[in-house]
């Protein structure tokens, strides 16, 4: 491989997939967001090692011609960049459809354009929506149970059309709830860490009875580069999870339990989805990721998420990372 591309890099995953690259040796170019304060977002708290190592690209995944531009001279691109906020996604969809779909779209249409070798296009467990079998394997159905993971379903589909149109070598890596350190507090792992950090003993939560799969963010990583380096993963669908399910409620206990804290959850109205767009279970079968990658979970099981959990935990108790979240208020 030559030169990476990474599209969302300054994100929560997309930082640490960055980092990972330039820790094994790659040469990689970090796309970022666009802003008037020079920010590169988590990048900025990154060493200065891996800092004079990056080539830096600031744009806007939504400007064709900037996406087109950032991706000269990269044999590969690893696509992250997204609109994420399942809240935010109810008052502002056409943001969504800007970012996801139409992004997506310059991605792929660059890809072809320049002749990139492979790209690497994220996807989203809430394409699947609640969860019609378990464990859900690439053949579950798809439910669009949000404007985001409607999106979602149209980026992936959009992926896989220029894989059969154009044969693009592309491939689809599917995550399931990702959590650790620098995870905005939209995320329900972090607002419970952030509120018992403050001093809170009665935290607030909207519905405790769904399931998740949630997957520590450096298997995550190593499930993209995996993607990456394996062939067998062009023009397939391929989940990247624990394999392992646990409800909101029995996930905030447990960090209460590390923490050393007796907590209370007090239901918030404004934090929970409207009924019918909730997700009530998720849970992954990693099988072909297995088969495919030999990719495998370090942080599986419930001991596997207790040992991502207390990693979570030391990160964002750090006074200095504590203080660059609004624990206090309700973040979309």
């Amino acid at each position: 491989m030559t030169k990476i591309l990474v599209t969302g890099a300054d994100g929560f995953i997309g930082s640490h997939l960055t980092e990972e690259l330039v820790r094994r040796g790659h040469d990689v170019k970090a796309f970022v967001y666009y802003n008037s304060f020079n920010s590169w977002g988590w990048l900025d708290s990154s060493t200065k090692e891996i800092k004079e190592q990056l080539d830096v690209f600031t744009g806007d995944i939504r400007d064709p011609h900037g996406v087109k531009e950032a991706m000269k001279g990269c044999s590969t691109v690893l696509h992250l960049a997204s609109l994420i906020a399942i809240p935010y996604s109810y008052h502002s969809p056409d943001t969504y459809v800007d970012t996801n779909v139409k992004g997506t779209l310059n991605v792929l249409q660059a890809a072809k354009e320049l002749n990139v070798s492979k790209v690497v296009h994220t996807s989203t467990s809430e394409v699947y929506g609640t969860a019609q079998y378990v464990p859900i394997d690439e053949n579950h159905p798809l439910q669009g149970q949000s404007p985001y993971s409607a999106t979602k379903i149209a980026a992936d589909q959009m992926a896989l059309a220029y894989y059969r149109s154009f044969d693009i070598p592309i491939a689809i890596i599917r995550p399931f709830n990702t959590y650790g350190p620098r995870q905005s507090a939209r995320a329900v792992i972090p607002t419970v860490i952030t509120q018992l950090a403050l001093g809170k003993r009665i935290i607030k939560l909207g519905s405790v009875s769904p399931t998740r799969d949630f997957n520590f963010v450096k298997d995550t990583v190593n499930g993209f580069i995996s993607t990456l380096e394996h062939d067998a993963s062009i023009g397939e669908v391929i989940n990247i999870g624990s394999n392992f399910e646990v409800s909101i409620g029995e996930t905030a206990e447990l960090i209460a339990e590390i923490m050393g804290i007796e907590v209370q959850i007090e239901t918030d109205s404004i934090r929970l989805r409207p009924e019918k767009s909730e997700v009530e279970r998720l849970w992954a079968s990693n099988e072909k990721a297995k088969r495919l990658l030999e990719w495998a979970p370090q942080y599986g099981g419930k001991e596997g998420f207790k040992k991502g959990l207390k990693e979570t935990i030391d990160w964002f108790t750090n006074t200095q990372n504590l203080s660059q979240y609004k624990a206090d208020a309700y973040n979309i």
